[in-house]
C-alpha cells in the first residue's frame, strides 16, 4: 500500500473509532439514566393541594418506609387537603412540617412505602452529572438529566439562606419538589425553582433538608439558631479563613463568650469558615438550643469557645422560592449577605 494511502487509511480507522466510542459512551450514559429513574421512580409521587386561590400541583419523594415525603415549600408549604398518586392509586396526604427558610416541606401519608437514599450534596462539583424525576404539567413521572452548573449563595444579588445547587436541567410546572439524584441514585437535592425560561433550576442542598427534619424529630418544629456575631473581610488570610469578627452583640449568645472582636473566624459547629459569606451555611445549621464550638485564631493562638444558640430573629424571613409556576422570584430577601451566625 503506498505511504499516503496508509496514512489516509489509518486516519480513517481512527476517526471512525472515535465515533465508534462517543456512540458507545453516549449509549452507555443513557443507559446509566434509565437504570437510575427505573429504580427510583417508584418512590416519587405527584402531589396534588388547594391552597387560597386554586388547586396546585408537584413532585415529592418518600425517604423513608412509613410514607414521609419530602416536596418544595411551595407545594407543600401554604396549601392543605393534599393527595398524592402513588403505586396507581390516589391516597389522603397531610403536611407535617413547612420551613419557608430553607423552601422545603415534609408531607406524610399511611402507607408502607419505598424510599430513596440519601446522598451527600457536598461530593458533588461543577460538571457533576445529575438526574431529577417529576411530574411535569400533566404528563407521568418524567427523567431529566443534567449537570451542576454552580453553587451559589445569592441570585440577582440577593442572598439565599444557604449555598443552594444551581443545575442545567429544563424544569416544567409541576416539578418544584422534584428529588435531584446523583448517579449512584442518591438524594442530594430537592428542585425548588427554575429560572432563564426554564431553562436551569436550582436545588436546595439535601443536608438542609435533613437539618430541618431533625430538627421536627427532636423539637416538634424547625429551629434556627443563631449566637450573635458579625464578621468581615480581614486584611490578611490567617489558617485559611479571612473572616474576622467586628462586632459581638450584646444581649446575643456570644456576648460574655470570651469571643473578641479582631478573632479571626475559623469554625462554626461542624462548618469550616474561609471567608465572610461561609458564616451563611454555618448560620443556617446551627440549630436552637445546641451548644456550638467556634472556633477563632487570636494572634498566634487557636481558641475554641463553646456557645448556646437561641433562635434565630429572621427564622421567619423567606428565601429565594419558586412561584406556583416554577418560576424563582425574590421575597423579601436582604440586599446584603447576612453574616450573622
Amino acid at each position: 500500500m503506498q505511504p499516503f494511502r496508509l496514512a489516509f487509511a489509518l486516519s480513517f480507522l481512527a476517526a471512525t473509532s472515535l465515533v465508534y466510542g462517543q456512540e458507545e459512551s453516549a449509549t452507555a450514559v443513557s443507559r446509566h439514566v434509565k437504570e437510575v429513574f427505573e429504580r427510583a421512580a417508584r418512590a416519587v409521587v405527584k402531589i396534588h393541594g388547594v391552597d387560597e386561590h386554586c388547586e396546585i400541583s408537584g413532585t415529592g419523594f418518600f425517604i423513608d418506609p412509613t410514607g414521609t415525603i419530602y416536596t418544595a415549600y411551595t407545594v407543600g408549604g401554604e396549601a392543605g387537603n393534599f393527595t398524592i398518586d402513588f403505586n396507581g392509586k390516589r391516597y389522603p396526604a397531610r403536611q407535617v412540617l413547612a420551613d419557608i427558610r430553607s423552601g422545603t416541606a415534609i408531607l406524610k401519608t399511611d402507607v408502607a412505602t419505598p424510599a430513596l437514599p440519601i446522598g451527600k450534596s457536598e461530593e458533588l462539583e461543577v460538571a457533576t452529572p445529575v438526574v431529577a424525576i417529576g411530574y411535569p404539567l400533566d404528563l407521568p413521572e418524567t427523567p431529566n438529566f443534567g449537570m451542576i452548573a454552580g453553587f451559589d449563595r445569592k441570585y440577582l444579588g440577593r442572598y439565599f439562606s444557604t449555598t443552594h445547587l444551581r443545575v442545567n436541567l429544563p424544569t416544567q410546572r409541576g416539578e418544584a419538589g422534584a428529588p435531584l439524584l446523583n448517579m449512584k441514585g442518591e438524594v442530594v437535592g430537592i428542585l425548588v425553582s427554575s429560572l432563564e425560561n426554564n431553562s436551569a433550576c436550582y436545588a436546595v442542598p439535601i443536608e438542609a433538608a435533613e437539618k430541618i427534619r431533625s430538627d421536627f424529630v427532636r423539637f416538634g418544629e424547625a429551629r434556627h439558631g443563631w449566637v450573635g456575631i458579625d464578621v468581615s473581610e480581614a486584611a490578611k488570610q490567617v489558617e485559611g479563613s479571612r473572616a474576622e469578627m467586628t462586632q459581638i452583640m450584646e444581649g446575643t449568645p456570644a456576648a460574655g463568650s470570651g469571643i473578641q472582636p479582631g478573632d479571626i473566624l475559623l469554625q462554626v459547629g461542624r462548618k469550616k469558615v474561609h471567608e465572610p459569606e461561609d458564616v451563611l451555611d454555618a448560620s443556617f445549621f446551627i440549630t436552637a438550643g445546641d451548644t456550638v464550638p467556634i472556633t477563632v485564631m487570636r494572634g498566634n493562638k487557636k481558641l475554641t469557645f463553646n456557645v448556646q444558640a437561641e433562635l434565630h430573629p429572621a427564622s421567619q424571613r423567606p428565601p429565594l422560592i419558586a412561584s406556583p409556576t416554577n418560576q424563582a422570584i425574590p421575597l423579601k430577601l436582604e440586599s446584603e449577605a447576612q453574616r450573622t451566625p
